[in-house]
């Protein structure tokens, strides 16, 4: 048992230096907010974070709107990153926001359509910001990366043809409705 806790402390602190190292990264957006806010209180910005993402769980929980706070964790930065990509010169920040995107857009129409989803699961709000800063983590082997490439992808490559033959005959059918007009 005490090679497990062993175990799961070097976890949670290799977890802790890899926070703290994007933490302090002069390359990330919110370095300079950190700096301001470690300044002004005196407390360690990894702490500061810690207890801004506790806040923000137990809100998630508890608190009146959290279905908003949960889609403005999940839209805002990548929003904001994806203006950076578009901005870039690089090619593979584009495609890892693409493919961000294609994940939440899949999964917000499958949330509206099981509405029975938010009702249904205790802590709804909390597990669909965890799993929507899965996607977004800022690693190669994020959560959208993984569902884009085990689930999406390989049944658009299986079914792209045919959905592109129903929209082409959709087109020629509306613009031959817009001639008659």
């Amino acid at each position: 048992m005490a090679t497990q806790i062993a175990q799961v402390q070097q976890i949670f602190n290799g977890y802790k230096q890899n926070v703290a190292r994007s933490l302090r990264d002069t390359n990330k957006p919110w370095t300079k907010f950190f700096d301001t806010v470690e300044e002004k209180t005196g407390v360690d910005r990894v702490n500061i974070f810690f207890g801004a993402a506790g806040f923000c769980a137990l809100y998630l929980i508890f608190g009146y709107g959290a279905q908003l706070l949960c889609n403005i964790i999940g839209v805002l930065y990548p929003a904001y990153i994806s203006i950076h990509a578009i901005e870039s010169s690089t090619k593979q920040d584009d495609t890892k926001w693409l493919i961000y995107w294609v994940t939440f857009g899949i999964f917000t129409v499958i949330e509206f359509f099981s509405c029975l989803l938010t009702s249904v699961i205790p802590f709804y709000w909390l597990l669909k910001c965890a799993f929507l800063i899965w996607c977004m983590l800022p690693t190669e082997q994020n959560g959208s990366t993984i569902i884009y490439h085990k689930l999406v992808r390989p049944y658009f490559l299986k079914h792209h043809e045919s959905v592109d033959r129903i929209i082409d005959d959709g087109m020629k059918k509306a613009a031959g409705v817009l001639k008659s007009d």
